[in-house]
């Protein structure tokens, strides 16, 4: 299967800022059952964009707009071809506790065990544990399984109910939350078990009867176990899902702080605003590599109006603030 994806990400200030750095984490990887087969990343204001690959392989691009600007606009498309994944077993073997043990012994898996930024264990989410019973039974993937299964059920999910710093009690103070408080809920949980467990971030597409409570107009986030004889192992609680050729991966990390979209800072005194749009066209062939994709006309028009120079006015009280 093949993906064409567009997103779309637009800062609005209200009052002209005089420089904007910026970090982006938009371009699907290329690795496990994903390649990644073309990615353009554009900004407006134009300038002169630069890219990296950090020790997780993340592709990292970033850039500077020193000139005053009232708007910034970042548009990144991808092309991706997506492989089936294997099908996973009903359940590990009997010995599957001890093999996972030896396997972390061995390998260094230190930074998906430890608590991190946002997925650090608190006593309302022992509480869940001790209701959920999260403890080393059966075998590590029947467990996960039940533990995707149960998180789907006890929470409810609602867009704009956390914010991207929210506590994890927060999301278990109201008992519902977005992909990525279900995420960090379980990625928690499954460090408590001594499981290595990685953040991932990326798109999920959706088909028509698929009944994913997740958006379709935004990115999507869900965790990966290493489980022993299986590798990293993709689960989706937010859906209820074992993550598959539907889930596109761009970025993994201990925990949301590691792989935002978005990152950066800008000098001046303004209040923002965020808007994002995501579209992600599913495809049995191969799109053309070599013709661009094409530009959806409202968002042609923001890219447009981006990259018109700012009034004369507006111009001459950035560069008084600038002075000041």
């Amino acid at each position: 299967m093949y993906y064409s994806i567009r997103h779309l990400t637009k800062f609005t200030y209200e009052q002209p800022v005089s420089e904007s750095v910026m970090e982006t984490r938009m371009r699907p990887r290329s690795d496990s059952n994903q390649r990644c087969l073309l990615f353009h990343l554009s900004v407006s204001p134009r300038c002169s964009v630069f890219s990296f690959r950090d020790h997780m392989g993340n592709h990292i691009h970033h850039f500077d707009i020193p000139g005053a600007h009232a708007q910034l606009v970042i548009v990144a498309e991808a092309v991706v071809e997506m492989q089936p994944t294997p099908n996973l077993p009903d359940a590990l073997s009997a010995t599957a506790w001890e093999d996972l043990d030896r396997e972390v012994e061995r390998s260094d898996f230190w930074e998906m065990l430890l608590p991190s930024e946002f997925a650090t264990s608190t006593p309302r989410l022992r509480e869940l544990a001790a209701e959920l019973d999260v403890r080393r039974r059966d075998d590590p993937l029947s467990l996960l399984r039940k533990l995707n299964a149960d998180i789907y059920a006890w929470f409810d999910y609602a867009p704009k109910s956390t914010r991207v710093d929210s506590p994890i009690d927060h999301a278990l103070e109201a008992r519902r939350g977005v992909c990525q408080d279900f995420a960090h809920v379980m990625i928690t949980l499954v460090r408590s078990l001594r499981i290595p467990c990685r953040y991932v971030s990326g798109y999920l597409s959706s088909r028509t009867g698929d009944n994913n409570r997740s958006l379709d107009s935004a990115t999507h986030a869900w965790v990966e176990a290493c489980l022993p004889g299986l590798g990293w192992v993709g689960f989706d609680p937010t859906n209820n899902l074992i993550a598959g050729e539907r889930h596109i991966r761009t970025a993994i990390g201990r925990d949301y702080f590691d792989v935002p979209p978005t990152k950066g800072v800008f000098s001046g005194h303004s209040a923002s605003e965020l808007s994002v749009a995501v579209r992600v066209s599913p495809s049995s062939t191969p799109p053309a590599l070599d013709e661009d994709l094409p530009i959806p006309e409202e968002w042609a028009v923001l890219v447009e109006k981006a990259q018109e120079p700012l009034p004369a006015a507006t111009n001459a009280a950035a560069q008084q603030q600038q002075q000041q």
